[in-house]
C-alpha cells in the first residue's frame, strides 16, 4: 500500500494547508470508509448525491486516521490531525493514484469488456503469479473510486498490476485508462450490457475502446478478434495488436475443447491446457489470459500451472451441492443476453445428470428491447435437454413467456417469491439433478442458492 510523507501526499494531490511540523508525518494506506480505517491511514471523505463523507471524519479519526483530505468548500475542518485541503476529494484520490502508479516500477494490465472481465482478471493473475509479484483488483472495485483504491493498495514491490475497468457510460473507461496507463489492454468482448445508457452495441464498442486512450506508446491491445465491431474500429488505433477467439484467423484460438464436470480442457498451439472453470465460453477468457502471458514471456509450463490454479471470484459458475444432494451452478453475480446464453449452453453440454433445471431472473439495463431480449432467451432453451424452466422477477416473466412458445406450460413456472421458488425446487429435484441459477446482480438470486444449500 502507499506509504508516503504528508509533504509528498500534499504535492501528489495538488493540495495545501500543512504546517512545517506536519510535513514529515507519514501515512500508510488510504480509505474512503470510516468503518475500515486502520491506524496510520489517510482518510478521503468523498461527496456523493446522497452522502457526504465529511460527516464521518470524526469517526475516522477515532478509528486511527493519521491525516484527512478535506474539500475547501466544507466548513469546520478537524484540528486533531493534519488536514490537506483540496478542491475535490474524488479528483484528489484519482490524482494520488495516478501519481503513485507512475512512481512505481510496475507493469499494468487493464481489462474491460461487456462480459468476462472479472474471470479474465482472475485468469491473468493466475498465470502471471507463476512468474511475477502480482496485484489485482479485488471483487468488482473497477470504477472511478474502486480503481484508484486498488492502485493505492499496491505494495511498492509489485511487478504487475492487473486492473479491471468497468463503466456505466461514455468517458469512464478513458478516465480509468489514463489513470492506470496500462502496458497491455484487453477487451474481452462486446455484449448488450449498458444498452440502456449507450443505446447500441456500436456505442458500447466505442466506449470499451476508450481503454486504448491511456495505453502506453509501446503498449499492446489484445481483443476479441471474432467481434465485427472491433474488427471495424480497431484498425484506427495506432498500437500493437493481438487477437483471440474461436476463429483460426485469430492469433490465439483453441481446439479440442471439452467440457467436464470439474472444468474445461482445450488445446492452444498443440499444447493441452485445463482450467478448473465451467463453461466453454470461458476458454475465450483463458485465451485472453494466454495472450497476456506470452506478452510477458511466461513459459508454457508456467501457463499450464497457472491455469490449473485458477480461483474465480464467487458467484460465477460455482458448482455447489444442495442440502438434498442435487447440484447447483451458481452464476448469480450478473447477467446479459450473451452471458445468459453461454451459461445455458454450458448446462446443455454437461453430462451425467438425470434432470436439468434453470432458474433465470431479470437482465437489467437492456433499454427499449429488454422484453424481447428476455423472450429470446426463453425461446433458445432446448426443451429436450433442459425441460424444467423456472423464472423470477418482472422481466424474468418474459423469459417464461418465450419458453412457453416451445415448451409445455407444465414445465415452465414463474415466481415472484424466492422462498416459494426454493420450496418448489426442493420438492421436485433429486440427488442426481442439476440447476443453473442466473440473473443480474440486482435480483440477488444468490439468496435462492443460499436457501438451497
Amino acid at each position: 500500500m502507499i506509504k508516503k510523507t504528508l509533504a509528498h501526499i500534499e504535492k501528489m494531490v495538488n493540495g495545501s494547508g500543512l504546517n512545517d511540523e506536519q510535513r514529515n508525518i507519514s501515512i500508510s494506506g488510504v480509505t474512503t470508509d470510516s468503518r475500515q480505517v486502520e491506524g496510520g491511514n489517510l482518510f478521503f471523505p468523498l461527496v456523493g448525491d446522497v452522502y457526504n463523507g465529511h460527516e464521518f471524519v470524526e469517526k475516522a479519526i477515532k478509528n486511527g486516521a493519521a491525516a484527512v483530505i478535506w474539500e475547501k468548500s466544507e466548513v469546520n475542518p478537524p484540528n486533531e490531525v493534519p488536514v490537506i485541503f483540496v478542491e475535490d476529494t474524488l479528483l484528489a484520490l484519482q490524482s494520488l493514484a495516478k501519481n503513485y502508479n507512475e512512481q512505481l516500477d510496475v507493469k499494468v494490465v487493464g481489462i474491460t469488456g461487456s462480459n468476462g472481465k472479472t474471470t479474465t482478471k482472475d485468469m491473468v493473475a493466475a498465470v502471471l503469479e507463476t512468474t511475477f509479484k502480482v496485484h489485482k483488483t479485488k471483487g468488482n472495485f473497477n470504477n472511478h473510486i474502486g480503481l484508484p483504491l486498488t492502485i493505492l493498495s499496491m505494495k511498492e514491490e509489485t511487478e504487475v498490476a492487473i486492473l479491471e475497468m468497468g463503466m456505466s457510460g461514455r468517458g469512464e473507461i478513458e478516465l480509468l485508462s489514463k489513470m492506470a496507463h496500462p502496458d497491455v489492454a484487453v477487451i474481452t468482448n462486446i455484449g448488450e450490457a449498458h444498452l440502456l445508457d449507450l443505446g447500441s452495441r456500436d456505442a458500447i464498442a466505442e466506449a470499451k475502446l476508450e481503454i486504448a486512450e491511456g495505453l502506453k506508446e509501446d503498449g499492446l491491445l489484445i481483443y476479441h478478434g471474432d467481434e465485427p465491431l472491433l474488427q471495424e474500429k480497431v484498425p484506427t488505433i495506432q498500437k500493437a495488436k493481438m487477437t483471440f477467439g474461436e476463429n483460426s484467423q485469430n492469433d490465439y484460438y483453441a481446439t479440442n475443447i471439452s467440457q467436464e464436470l470439474t472444468g474445461t480442457s482445450f488445446k492452444v498451439k498443440e499444447e493441452d491446457y485445463f482450467i478448473p472453470v465451467l463453461g466453454k465460453h470461458n476458454v475465450s477468457n483463458a485465451l485472453a489470459a494466454y495472450a497476456v502471458a506470452e506478452a510477458f514471456n511466461v513459459q508454457k509450463d508456467a501457463i499450464k500451472k497457472g491455469f490449473q490454479s485458477i480461483k474465480v471470484t464467487g458467484m460465477r459458475l460455482e458448482l455447489l451441492k444442495s442440502k438434498k444432494g442435487f447440484s447447483i451452478i451458481n452464476d448469480a453475480y450478473n447477467a446479459s443476453p450473451t452471458s445468459m446464453q453461454a451459461a445455458i449452453t454450458l448446462l446443455e453440454d454437461l453430462r451425467g445428470f438425470d434432470n436439468k433445471f434453470v432458474v433465470l431472473g431479470d437482465m437489467l439495463e437492456l433499454g427499449n428491447e429488454e422484453k424481447e431480449f428476455h423472450r429470446q432467451v426463453g425461446r433458445s432453451i432446448n426443451k429436450d435437454v433442459i425441460p424444467h424452466i423456472l423464472t423470477y422477477g418482472k422481466l424474468g416473466k418474459e423469459i417464461s413467456i418465450g419458453a412457453r412458445e416451445n415448451q409445455s406450460a407444465d414445465f415452465v413456472h414463474h415466481f415472484e417469491d424466492k422462498q416459494q421458488l426454493i420450496q418448489h425446487l426442493e420438492s421436485v429435484m433429486n440427488k442426481n439433478d442439476v440447476v443453473l441459477v442466473k440473473a443480474s446482480r440486482g435480483m440477488k438470486l444468490e439468496e435462492v442458492v443460499d436457501g438451497l444449500i
